[in-house]
């Protein structure tokens, strides 16, 4: 794990989750998508590369894991463990500010 560059948690939480790809992957596996395909279908086109560097990130920081996919013989699948699921409520309030605050969103994804 990297070093901490402050003991903000403000700070920290951000260097974890601050970028503009993490939240999006963690929106998609709450919202049931389990497999590296489905997070690359995404609308907002995450280059693949960035793709496989979140995943690692979430499973080396404890916020997913990977298990074997049981609708994909030799695939891995993703879900999120508690601590990710404990993220479902900012992704939340964060599409409720953008609702609100920026003209033109949509919730458009369902869940899977």
């Amino acid at each position: 794990m990297t070093p901490k560059r402050s003991p903000c948690p403000v700070a920290c939480t951000l260097d974890l989750i601050g970028d503009k790809w993490t939240l999006l992957v963690v929106r998609d596996l709450l919202l049931g998508r389990s497999h590296f395909r489905e997070f690359a279908a995404s609308p907002e086109g995450i280059a693949t590369n960035i793709l496989s560097d979140r995943l690692a990130k979430l499973v080396e920081y404890d916020l997913a894991e990977k298990y074997p996919s049981p609708e994909q013989a030799g695939r891995e699948a993703y879900r999120l463990t508690s601590k990710g699921r404990s993220l479902a409520q900012i992704v939340q309030e964060i599409a409720k500010w953008g609702l609100a605050n920026i003209h033109g969103t949509e919730a458009r994804l369902k869940p899977k």
